[in-house]
């Protein structure tokens, strides 16, 4: 066995991937594992995104981890707490220690005749070339490209005399006090900026093509603070958690059930926090119905505040061009800035953007099948983690983990050395991996995995029932294939079926 081969081999450093190491820690201690991590810290999203305000929109009580409790007093957390926690949850858990740094994954490739994955990575600076093998890849390394935000093309960018910024590559030390800031967007990364530039800037306007739901929540949680100053810290931890699992259920069911009830009572508190003369009909009334894309959440209702000062404004229109000073709209306004932020979106990308192959044979990810959110038709000894679309990203990805720990050792029990879901029933179609409707997901629906009609192949998007089937469910389920290295026949046909 060579220095460079390990049982598994993590892709990615973020909040999935030492989440995953850790399950492997503490679930199968017997494994070698290593983390491959592109970039020079760990952290990922949460070290990658330097921009003002920068924050969880997703509670700390189940963005956190459910073994490591989040003891700090906000519930909706600030980027560096989160980066804190990840940092403090490796080096408690020693999974830093078997992280290599500036190792961008590129290439895997399967050999059913070793049974196992040969990773090509490219190393540094001067990226140079490194190869490890392994039994399992496991990709952890999140849902979007590293490399680049999404910016739309805009008329006339190059006449604007001012600077423009994307939030995923936020210049240091860029000075916006008493500047006059356009954020172009309506989205989470948007409703963030505004109020959080507003503190210092001469005025902010949020210029959206279309609203956003917008729902206001308490920065702190005052039950979690009164549980822990009267209960065991983990415990407290735990009774939040699920109670916020189950609101989060009920409320995405709801807004599923009854829209138009669910759209009231967001308008209303929107009105009441903007007051009676505010036109929240124009800048907080979407086109769609609740949980048809990603709420915004805004902790102590700060972005609203914001704009009831005057220190910010909200624009819902199109953009005709960019101009010397700033935009022209399609309705004839001219918005003039200093700062223009391109708060438009991310580039998704699937199984961390790596070039899969089979057994010589190049996997397109846009015609797998996604088993149980976890694995992929066809793909033996592989998973990725892939958050909730409703929900936090952390629950998902957990269970996920923990899953995996569960196949790996059923087999070591067994004997086996390679699973691999495998679909047989002809009655099962291909439908979209991801029910949301946002631009971002859209643009790039046709290169992402997609899901099945029918269990296992189904997302639930639901968290308990989940726990049933990742946590309690049959690993020998009739679709998860189990094989041994020398059934080569048999493995080679359930690859290519």
């Amino acid at each position: 066995m060579t220095q460079n081969h390990f049982d598994v081999l993590i892709v990615g450093g973020g909040l999935s991937g030492i989440g995953a190491a850790c399950s492997l820690k503490m679930h199968c201690p017997q494994k070698r594992y290593a983390i491959l991590e592109g970039r020079a810290s760990i952290g990922g999203t949460w070290d990658l995104f330097r921009y003002p305000g920068i924050r969880s929109d997703s509670d700390m009580f189940t963005l956190g981890y459910s073994f490591r409790p989040w003891v700090e007093g906000k519930a909706i957390a600030d980027g560096p707490s989160i980066l804190k926690y990840i940092k403090d949850t490796a080096e408690h858990y020693g999974v830093d220690e078997h992280i290599r740094f500036q190792h961008w994954v590129k290439r895997a490739s399967w050999s059913s005749q070793d049974a196992c994955w040969t990773v090509e990575a490219e190393c540094g600076a001067g990226k140079q070339p490194a190869r490890f093998t392994c039994n399992f890849l496991f990709v952890c390394s999140g849902y979007y490209s590293y490399a680049e935000g999404y910016t739309p093309v805009f008329p006339g960018v190059g006449s604007f005399t001012g600077t423009v910024v994307h939030p995923q590559k936020w210049p240091e030390g860029l000075e916006y006090a008493n500047k006059r800031i356009i954020v172009i967007g309506s989205g989470a990364t948007a409703v963030t900026l505004v109020p959080a530039m507003a503190k210092t800037a001469a005025q902010v306007t949020m210029l959206q093509r279309s609203p956003t739901y917008v729902v206001a929540r308490p920065e702190q949680d005052a039950l979690a603070n009164f549980l822990r100053r009267h209960l065991p810290a983990k415990m407290a931890y735990q009774l939040v958690r699920w109670r916020n699992i189950l609101f989060g259920i009920y409320f995405y069911g709801l807004c599923k059930r009854s829209p138009e009830r669910v759209k009231k009572w967001i308008f209303d508190r929107v009105k009441g926090a903007l007051g009676p003369d505010y036109d929240a009909v124009t800048h907080f009334t979407p086109r769609y119905n609740p949980w048809d894309q990603r709420m915004c959440l805004v902790p102590d209702g700060d972005l609203f505040e914001a704009i009831k000062q005057g220190k910010a404004a909200v624009v819902t229109d199109e953009i005709e061009t960019f101009t010397e000073h700033g935009i022209k709209l399609r309705s004839g306004q001219n918005l003039e800035g200093d700062i223009i932020v391109t708060a438009t979106g991310l580039n998704l990308v699937a199984l961390g953007d790596i070039q899969i192959s089979v057994d010589g044979r190049l996997v397109d990810p846009a015609k797998t099948l996604n088993y149980k959110g976890t694995m992929y038709g066809g793909i033996p000894n592989l998973a990725s983690t892939f958050g909730y679309t409703n929900a936090s990203w952390t629950l998902k990805s957990e269970l996920t983990c923990d899953y995996i720990c569960r196949v790996l050792n059923h087999m070591e029990q067994k004997g086996y050395q390679v699973c691999v879901p495998q679909n047989d029933d002809p009655t099962v179609t291909a439908e979209p991996w991801l029910n949301l409707s946002s631009g971002y997901i859209q643009r790039v629906a046709d290169k992402l995995p997609k899901q099945g009609s029918k269990m296992p192949w189904k997302l639930h998007q639901n968290y308990v029932k989940d726990v049933m089937s990742l946590k309690f469910g049959a690993l020998d389920d009739g679709v998860m294939r189990y094989l041994n290295r020398s059934d080569s026949l048999e493995l080679k046909a359930a690859l290519s079926g």
